[in-house]
């Protein structure tokens, strides 16, 4: 679809660090790097993750261009060898993921990339490119659903950041709680229909008359008979004229409740909760009371609460940019980190505090209990979240079903005790490439969007509020907290007595 292979969309640091690792004999040497989040944006406690069937496609694609392609950001004699190997150098490891529509919260990673060191590091532009941008979109989308009961639908194409971006965000907003999308790719590649009503300019094209408004209209039912019919009533005046109009070409062309395929109006402009406060009364008046009311114009979850609180009468919203640009926060904070070399793990200290990273190949788990107040079909309720070594005692103690304590990472008298046969655990990160190759069967977007739902309703209505949300627990184990402390202490001491 776009004219470059995007396991190059990259940086050239990483190219330049490629030809180091192999020329000093490091490039083999099996490393571990997380890719994962500091913080979720606006205040949120987790974000949804959308883009990892995207992050596999594209490490399938390395080592597909020839040396000549090499060349032209890595010129000169000095790098023909390195542009020879680039040219045939595959992906050869290992992969572990989320599924997309998974709910993660900060510093769990997202993806872990075992393999070969410069196989590993070329990755990572690529990967924080596509995650950031999908995980962005997915974690607004999310946001602006939650505002209300009703259908939202994705409108954002025209103001995403270019044509992979739109329809790529469309599908991550999908998955994360949108209705539909109006983009007719994503719909084309995920077998989902897109959604679409009509522009001004249909309406002006018949000439600024109110006349001109009906014909329109007409014109419209007429060669749309059979679908869903939705006509924009604000282009000259919507109480006085539009929704009239829009009355009258209804009842004139046989469109009333008995309609199978659904009909309604839509409002573009203006005081939303009033005007469809007074068109619900006018449709209901002429005897459409099944006609929908479909509202759009610079909505998010903000307006749109509050749209709700006004007592609005609107059953579906449409939202553009501030879901395709996730605009209130527009750069997601993913980052790829190094954390184990060969069977040592490592770290990268920093004078933030925030920027200090969990060491050592990790898997999360997730813990669940019946609770009273889940709404999940099966009774349980999400009640933490650790992230331990690979084998280290707690992840061999969950895996055995045995009781577990999982403590406060910053403070050691928080603790929580499971029983055995109490909670019920499942691994947050799966194998997806194994020898480089896709292990793990496809899902569909519609798949996705139910995954990412029962994952909604196992969190705690507290942790789903847009505002102020009450913070999910979140821990590593005993074993990985030891190592992290271990590595800090020996090297906070050797920067200590470093002396030139």
């Amino acid at each position: 679809m776009f004219p470059f292979n995007h396991a190059y969309c990259s940086d050239k640091y990483q190219y330049t660090m490629g030809k180091s690792y192999l020329e000093c004999g490091q490039a083999g040497r099996k490393a571990v790097f997380n890719l994962f989040y500091r913080k979720a944006p606006e205040n949120n406690n987790w974000a949804v993750v959308s883009g990892t069937d995207e992050v596999i496609e594209m490490i399938s694609h390395l080592g597909e261009e020839s040396p000549e392609f090499f060349e032209k950001f890595l010129p000169g004699e000095d790098y023909a060898e390195f542009r020879q190997y680039l040219s045939t150098m595959r992906f050869t490891g290992e992969v572990y993921a989320m599924r997309e529509g998974e709910i993660v919260f900060p510093n769990q990673p997202i993806v872990t990339v075992v393999g070969p060191m410069i196989e590993a590091q070329v990755l990572e532009t690529p990967m924080l490119c596509i995650l950031n941008h999908q995980m962005a979109v997915a974690t607004k989308a999310s946001r602006v659903c939650r505002a209300t009961d009703h259908p939202v639908s994705e409108f954002g194409s025209r103001r995403a950041h270019g044509p992979w971006a739109a329809v790529y965000g469309a599908k991550a907003a999908i998955i994360a709680g949108c209705a539909s999308t109006s983009n007719i790719i994503t719909g084309a590649l995920n077998g989902v229909p897109s959604t679409g009503t009509m522009a001004h300019s249909f309406i002006t094209s018949y000439g600024s008359s109110v006349e001109g408004e009906h014909t329109a209209f007409c014109d419209y039912i007429r060669t749309h008979k059979g679908e869903n019919l939705i006509l924009l009533i604000d282009t000259y005046d919507t109480l006085r004229c539009g929704v009239l109009n829009a009355i009258r070409s209804f009842k004139e062309n046989g469109i009333d409740d008995s309609y199978p395929y659904g009909y309604g109006i839509r409002l573009d402009s203006g005081d939303l909760a009033y005007l469809s406060q007074e068109v619900r009364r006018i449709l209901d008046e002429h005897g459409l009371t099944k006609c929908k009311i479909f509202a759009t114009n610079g909505l998010d979850e903000y307006l749109i609460s509050d749209l709700e609180r006004q007592g609005a009468r609107i059953d579906s919203y449409g939202v553009g940019d501030a879901i395709a640009t996730s605009k209130a926060a527009p750069c997601f904070g993913n980052v790829y980190k190094l954390v184990q070399i060969d069977d040592e793990p490592v770290l990268k200290r920093s004078e933030d505090k925030i920027k200090l990273i969990n060491p050592g190949f990790q898997i999360t788990w997730r813990i669940s209990v019946l609770d009273e107040k889940s709404t999940a079909p099966d009774g349980h309720l999400y009640k933490v979240d650790v992230t331990c070594l690979r084998g280290d005692r707690l992840d061999k103690a969950i895996q055995a079903k045995e009781e577990i304590t999982v403590r406060d990472e910053y403070d050691s008298f928080k603790t929580k005790t499971f029983a055995a046969g109490e909670y019920l655990a499942r691994p947050l990160q799966h194998q997806v490439i194994l020898a480089g190759k896709r292990c793990v069967p496809f899902h569909t977007l519609m798949q996705k969007k139910s995954f990412y739902n029962d994952n909604l309703l196992h969190l705690n209505p507290t942790e789903r509020r847009l505002i102020n949300p009450h913070f999910f627990k979140v821990d590593i184990s005993d074993d990985l907290y030891d190592t992290k402390m271990h590595i800090l202490e020996t090297l906070n001491r050797e920067i200590k007595e470093f002396k030139l």
